[in-house]
């Protein structure tokens, strides 16, 4: 008889990628698979599209600012905690893996009143509301980064890295470069600022890409409607609004890669082990980018480079990153983080043996 478990998180893409990465290595574990998440979230087109099957239940934001619907939002929570425990006591699944965000957390606090053991991860360096409220009732807490150890309760706390999808192990430098129209003769800059792009590492580097195409082929993930219409012919740059197969391909092609340093774009480039320029978003809601980008570069993954210091610096930064590449490879090939899903499938194992 298949072991069940249940799987939760949503609200953004960094709370539904990893869990979907674990979901081929959990089936071939022998687990039947459910999802809980929220009943109009982003996360529920995500899950079905991958067949797993999905209950919807209502859910509500935990703010530390004055808005309206903290007076509503709390009734939703409770009964989003009522749906969850209604259905997990009927399912009895044998475990339950929380990847964060609101709609985790009735998920997990009705867990706990049934006795199913949990593990939860955070990504981020310092843990959101979400997961803080659900830390008496997990297990194990994984995260992603080192110095999250000291923030988590001291005997539930497993550096883990985050899950990886395994289709981007498995790209062809060969069909990146036919992709974009390039030669193997020159290296490859690849610059992504995630789903959205990024305005200030877009300027810069169209401001310098004269200078950048001396000594690289460009590979541009600029963002949708960020494309610039006024170079979509300069030989060795070649820009995408966005990109979802070819992905593999296109990461399988870099030499060397600048990004932002949200949670999920880092694990990526530490499990393909790509020398790699973090440009932090310097406002998003807690700070994460830039903790998480000081973190990378003080383990020797990374080099930063700030908002501000754009365009100016970033040729410098470029050719310096390309010269020193090894060093980063080899930093990152002694990284714990890298084997993620291997540590988090032995944290579910452990758990139900408790």
């Amino acid at each position: 008889m298949s072991r069940k478990i249940v799987l939760t998180g949503g609200g953004t893409a960094g709370h539904v990628t990893p869990n979907l990465a674990l979901l081929p290595h959990l089936q071939r574990a022998g687990y039947e698979v459910y999802y809980i998440g929220s009943i109009g979230g982003m996360e529920k087109k995500m899950i079905e599209d991958s067949g797993i099957p999905y209950l919807g239940i209502e859910t509500g934001k935990l703010r530390r600012y004055f808005d309206p619907k903290n007076f509503s939002d709390p009734f939703r929570v409770i009964k989003g905690f009522g749906q969850a425990r209604k259905f997990l006591k009927e399912y009895r699944p044998d475990v339950i893996f929380s990847k964060g965000g609101y709609v985790a957390v009735p998920v997990v606090r009705a867990a706990h009143t049934l006795h199913i053991p949990c593990v939860i991860h955070e990504s981020d360096v310092t843990p959101g509301l979400a997961n803080k409220l659900c830390f008496s009732s997990a297990d194990k807490v994984c995260c992603n980064f080192p110095e999250t150890l000291e923030k988590l309760p001291a005997d539930k706390a497993v550096l883990t890295g985050t899950p990886i999808r395994e289709d981007l192990f498995t790209g062809s430098r060969e069909e990146g470069l036919k992709l974009c129209g390039f030669t193997d003769d020159k290296p490859v800059l690849m610059v992504t600022g995630g789903s959205q792009g990024a305005a200030s590492v877009n300027s810069a580097v169209r401001e310098n890409l004269d200078a950048l195409l001396k000594d690289f082929q460009i590979v541009h993930l600029c963002g949708k409607d960020k494309m610039d219409n006024l170079r979509l012919t300069i030989p060795g740059y070649k820009q995408f609004e966005f990109v979802s197969d070819e992905m593999k391909h296109i990461f399988a092609m870099a030499d060397v890669v600048i990004s932002r340093a949200g949670a999920g774009a880092i694990s990526e480039l530490l499990a393909l082990k790509k020398p790699n320029i973090l440009v932090p978003l310097a406002h998003d809601s807690r700070g994460d980018q830039i903790l998480n980008a000081d973190s990378y570069r003080a383990q020797g993954y990374s080099m930063v480079v700030t908002d501000e210091e754009l365009p100016e610096t970033i040729v410098d930064a470029v050719q310096r990153l390309y010269s020193e590449r090894e060093q980063y490879i080899h930093a990152m090939e002694q990284s714990s983080q890298g084997n993620a899903i291997a540590t988090i499938l032995e944290q579910i194992e452990l758990v139900q043996k408790k």
